[in-house]
Protein backbone atom coordinates (compact mmCIF):
# COMPACT_ATOMS: atom_id res chain seq x y z
CA UNK A 1 0.00 0.00 0.00
CA UNK A 2 1.37 3.43 -0.98
CA UNK A 3 0.56 6.44 0.50
CA UNK A 4 0.74 10.02 -0.19
CA UNK A 5 1.00 12.78 1.76
CA UNK A 6 -1.58 15.96 1.83
CA UNK A 7 -0.59 19.56 1.17
CA UNK A 8 -3.02 20.44 4.33
CA UNK A 9 -0.62 17.79 6.17
CA UNK A 10 2.31 19.58 5.03
CA UNK A 11 1.73 22.96 5.80
CA UNK A 12 0.23 21.96 9.62
CA UNK A 13 3.15 20.74 10.07
CA UNK A 14 5.11 23.46 8.92
CA UNK A 15 2.80 25.38 11.11
CA UNK A 16 3.64 23.63 14.50
CA UNK A 17 7.74 23.26 13.83
CA UNK A 18 7.62 26.64 13.28
CA UNK A 19 5.70 27.64 17.14
CA UNK A 20 8.19 25.11 18.67
CA UNK A 21 11.44 26.70 17.00
CA UNK A 22 10.60 30.26 17.19
CA UNK A 23 9.78 29.72 20.78
CA UNK A 24 13.82 28.27 20.69
CA UNK A 25 14.96 31.40 18.49
CA UNK A 26 13.35 33.87 20.67
CA UNK A 27 14.67 32.16 23.81
CA UNK A 28 18.18 32.31 22.34
CA UNK A 29 18.10 35.75 21.10
CA UNK A 30 17.02 36.70 24.78
CA UNK A 31 19.86 35.03 26.11
CA UNK A 32 22.15 36.69 23.52
CA UNK A 33 20.65 40.12 23.52
CA UNK A 34 19.59 40.55 27.13
CA UNK A 35 15.96 42.44 25.40
CA UNK A 36 12.62 40.48 25.27
CA UNK A 37 11.98 42.70 22.05
CA UNK A 38 14.74 42.42 19.82
CA UNK A 39 14.31 38.61 20.37
CA UNK A 40 10.69 39.06 19.62
CA UNK A 41 11.90 41.07 16.17
CA UNK A 42 14.35 38.22 15.11
CA UNK A 43 11.43 35.84 16.08
CA UNK A 44 8.98 36.96 13.97
CA UNK A 45 10.94 37.43 11.05
CA UNK A 46 12.29 34.24 11.53
CA UNK A 47 8.54 32.58 11.95
CA UNK A 48 7.76 34.28 8.10
CA UNK A 49 11.04 33.28 6.17
CA UNK A 50 11.22 29.64 7.75
CA UNK A 51 7.44 28.57 7.43
CA UNK A 52 7.75 28.74 3.55
CA UNK A 53 11.19 27.28 3.29
CA UNK A 54 10.15 24.13 5.51
CA UNK A 55 6.89 24.05 3.61
CA UNK A 56 8.81 23.69 0.31
CA UNK A 57 11.86 21.47 1.76
CA UNK A 58 8.76 19.12 3.40
CA UNK A 59 6.64 19.03 -0.35
CA UNK A 60 10.26 18.51 -2.17
CA UNK A 61 11.28 15.50 -0.40
CA UNK A 62 7.55 13.66 -1.26
CA UNK A 63 9.24 13.15 -4.27
CA UNK A 64 12.02 11.40 -3.23
CA UNK A 65 12.08 7.79 -2.65
CA UNK A 66 14.60 7.04 -0.40
CA UNK A 67 13.73 5.48 3.13
CA UNK A 68 10.06 5.25 2.01
CA UNK A 69 8.75 1.68 2.73
CA UNK A 70 5.23 0.50 0.89
CA UNK A 71 3.48 -1.26 3.56
CA UNK A 72 5.09 -2.71 6.68
CA UNK A 73 8.38 -4.52 7.68
CA UNK A 74 9.46 -7.30 5.34
CA UNK A 75 8.97 -9.49 8.33
CA UNK A 76 5.25 -8.60 8.30
CA UNK A 77 4.63 -8.86 4.59
CA UNK A 78 6.40 -11.85 4.63
CA UNK A 79 4.16 -13.03 7.24
CA UNK A 80 0.83 -12.66 5.18
CA UNK A 81 2.51 -14.26 2.17
CA UNK A 82 2.85 -17.35 4.54
CA UNK A 83 -0.67 -16.93 5.71
CA UNK A 84 -2.56 -16.12 2.89
CA UNK A 85 -0.44 -18.82 0.40
CA UNK A 86 -0.99 -21.56 3.05
CA UNK A 87 -4.69 -20.67 3.42
CA UNK A 88 -5.48 -21.13 -0.37
CA UNK A 89 -4.02 -24.31 -0.19
CA UNK A 90 -6.85 -25.74 1.81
Amino acid sequence: MIYTVSRKRSLIKSITWRALASLDTFIIAWFVTGKPSWAGTIAMFEVLTKTFLYYFHERGWNYILWGKRKSGSKKLQYLKRLIFFNSKKK
